[in-house]
């Protein structure tokens, strides 16, 4: 299995990106699906999560300005991320919890990262 994010770049505050992640490789389900950025001497945080089931939660930081979202038949989820911000700058990593077999406990997976610096 597999996650490949893709979309960051560099855009100037009060800008938007848009991340994506795709998930490939054998797979039978997919439990949660969501972000997460992490700076240089700071620890990983999240940053948006999202259920199978769509149920979402964000960090306080991003609440109003990113949105999750994931498409179940393409095994995909998405970070719409507007009104950037400086302090939004970071590797963002995307991360999905994946049952590759029926009967066998599912596990965490983790993108390679991908880049948004945001230009004051």
């Amino acid at each position: 299995v597999q996650l490949q994010a893709s979309g960051g770049g560099l855009v100037q505050a009060g800008g938007s990106l848009r991340l994506s992640c795709a998930a490939s490789g054998s797979i039978v389900s997919i439990n949660h699906m969501g972000w997460y950025r992490q700076t240089p001497g700071k620890q990983r945080e999240l940053v948006a999560r999202i259920t199978s089931g769509g149920g979402t939660n964000y960090a306080d930081s991003v609440k109003g300005r990113f949105t999750i979202s994931r498409d179940n038949a393409k095994n995909m989820v998405y970070l719409q991320m507007n009104s950037l911000k400086p302090e939004d700058t970071a590797v963002y990593y995307c991360n999905a919890d994946i049952r590759r077999y029926i009967a066998v406990p599912s596990v965490e997976y983790w993108g390679q990262g991908t880049l948004v610096t945001v230009s004051s």
